[in-house]
């Protein structure tokens, strides 16, 4: 039986899975025939956990106990700026935990992030064995190309959770390239706008047969489809008070029902020139009477609050530009992914930037999925043993789609097996620069962005007192000379040191980003040759024991 390596594009609004097929990877489907799954985990009064299309029709009824857009939430901190803003705007409660984590807490449950995403890569791996009909343990993960190294990590430890051994975590708009390209015998300059639910990117590769090679990437973790929404929203809740003189946002069913009509206005004004709708009871008067909403909205209305965030993403095109050195008319072709550039406004916008025709022959909701199933398959092929050699002895086989024997060995004869498949060589960059703590409030950079991965760097550091045994360092990513103004993913410790004069020992610590993007250190003592215990103690990080209780609620046989 073939093995099958799921490619999981597990987003903000939604997720899909995929796997290589014999024709090509193929999006897998649940039993009413839907690819795309809401990303969204409701927990039920009876203790049963939805998640995707049953989640999400639960969510107008039960707001509190209902969770999504948690992709905006992973790895960042509870004290994080972006997740104080998320928690003012959802209905369900949040608090922080132990080591500064985000815990959401819904009916007698309090849950992390990591967990929360691994319900919904649960629910993608129970739908792929339905279709499969086999067991499958492995996965290729996508993340937005912008993902710090604790978001990573929260990727990994969701995939773990999920009872899914994650082969690699790559780049969105890398997998959607390499849907794009692969067997295309390509030899073009790409960039990929890749506008989703919550986040945004744009990569530009250059693409030699199957190597596919990243020249540069920028992105913003907190830019994509929700953000339309909201504008929508607001617009409906201003109308509401000036019709009614009631205030919405102090009824939290009131938002999330408006919530769910905005998303619904911004979908239709993709196919349409107007939205009208029509929000019954959506409170009630001092006299208990009805107060319902009735909301117009003009496509040219809506464009002209949109614009702001569609020129944000042009911002980060020209960043890109500039990271990869080359100017816009170098590059051959655009191609969108992502639910967002199905507005139209954004289509349009993104062809007087780049003074093209966009590309957009794949569904930009299914790309990134089919891209990381490819990725998947080709790790898988890396690994197997070759094909056995046809014997005289081998039975007859029939030419597939021919219906015609094929001419059988002559005895003693021996035939080579089929040339395989052509394996895609992805080549990407660090998104951000990683740097340490020095003097002053100051940042060292130890790789610097738009390093090729897996890239490494050793650097020497001494404890500062006589006798010390242990040193740590805090740690961070971004582009500041400032280490407050970068994001701080935690701290470096060195412990096990051998106690000496101050300056005697010298520990050569190599730091190393790898090929899924996440740093990994290494140290030892100069003088002795000796390993040195080096451990990363990431903010929001998942205990040993947190990741136990997680697996055995969210594992195989449990949660969804």
């Amino acid at each position: 039986m073939a093995e099958f390596v799921l490619g999981i594009d597990l987003g903000t609004s939604n997720s899909v899975a995929a796997a290589e097929r014999p024709d090509g990877p193929e999006v897998l489907v649940d039993a009413e025939k839907r690819g795309p799954q809401p990303s969204i985990v409701s927990f039920h009064p009876s203790g049963s956990v939805l998640v995707g299309h049953e989640a999400k029709r639960r969510r107008l009824i039960d707001a509190e106990n209902t969770i999504y857009s948690a992709k905006r939430l992973i790895g960042r901190p509870f004290s994080s700026p972006e997740v104080q803003k998320i928690a003012k705007q959802m209905p369900y409660p949040m608090v922080g935990g132990d080591n500064d984590q985000t815990i959401i807490e819904v009916r007698d449950q309090r849950l992390t992030v990591p967990e929360v995403s691994a319900f919904v890569l649960h629910h993608m791996k129970v739908i792929a064995e339905r279709t499969l009909r086999q067991t499958v343990n492995k996965a290729v993960i996508t993340v937005p190309a912008n993902f710090n190294d604790a978001q990573r990590n929260a990727t990994l430890a969701a995939g773990e959770i999920a009872g899914l051994d994650v082969l690699r975590i790559i780049n969105e708009p890398t997998a959607a390239a390499l849907a794009y390209g692969h067997g295309k015998k390509m030899d073009r300059k790409v960039l990929v706008y890749d506008f989703g639910g919550g986040t945004f990117d744009v990569t530009i590769l250059e693409i030699h047969g199957e190597v596919f090679e990243v020249l540069a990437t920028a992105g913003d973790t907190y830019l994509g489809g929700d953000d339309f929404d909201v504008l929508i929203m607001d617009r409906m809740v201003a109308q509401f008070l000036e019709q009614t003189r009631y205030d919405a946002r102090q009824d939290g069913a009131a938002m999330e029902r408006l919530r769910s009509v905005a998303e619904q206005v911004k979908c239709q004004l993709s196919g349409q020139g107007r939205s009208v709708v029509q929000v019954q009871e959506l409170a009630y008067g001092p006299d208990g009477a009805a107060l319902n909403l009735d909301f117009v909205l003009q496509r040219d209305d809506f464009e002209k609050l949109a614009e702001g965030l569609v020129d944000r993403t042009f911002a980060i095109c020209d960043e890109a530009f500039k990271l990869a050195q080359i100017p816009i008319n170098v590059v051959d072709e655009v191609a969108l992914v992502g639910g967002s550039t199905r507005i139209p406004l954004v289509r349009e916008s993104v062809r007087s930037y780049f003074a093209r025709a966009p590309l957009a022959t794949i569904n930009p909701d299914e790309v990134v999925a089919l891209g990381a199933a490819i990725q998947g398959a080709s790790l898988l092929a890396a690994v197997a043993p070759p094909p056995s050699l046809p014997t005289a002895s081998a039975p007859q086989t029939t030419l597939q789609g021919r219906g015609m024997p094929a001419i059988p060995p002559a005895p003693g004869e021996t035939r080579p097996p089929p040339p395989p498949k052509p394996r895609p060589l992805l080549l990407d960059v660090t998104p951000m620069s990683l740097g340490v703590a020095i003097v002053g409030g100051y940042a060292k950079v130890i790789i610097p962005r738009n390093a090729q991965v897996p890239a490494e760097q050793m650097e020497v550091f001494s404890p500062g007192a006589d006798g010390q045994t242990s040193v740590s360092f805090r740690i961070c990513q971004g582009e500041s000379q400032r280490f407050e103004e970068n994001t701080e993913l935690g701290e470096l410790i060195l412990a096990g040191l051998r106690p000496a004069a101050r300056g005697e020992v010298k520990i050569e610590v190599t730091f190393e980003i790898d090929t899924n993007g996440v740093l990994k250190v290494h140290a030892k003592d100069e003088t002795t040759g000796r390993m040195q215990d080096a451990t990363i103690k990431l903010r929001g990080e998942l205990g040993a024991s947190e990741m136990s209780d997680a697996f055995e609620r969210i594992g195989p046989g449990g949660g969804a």
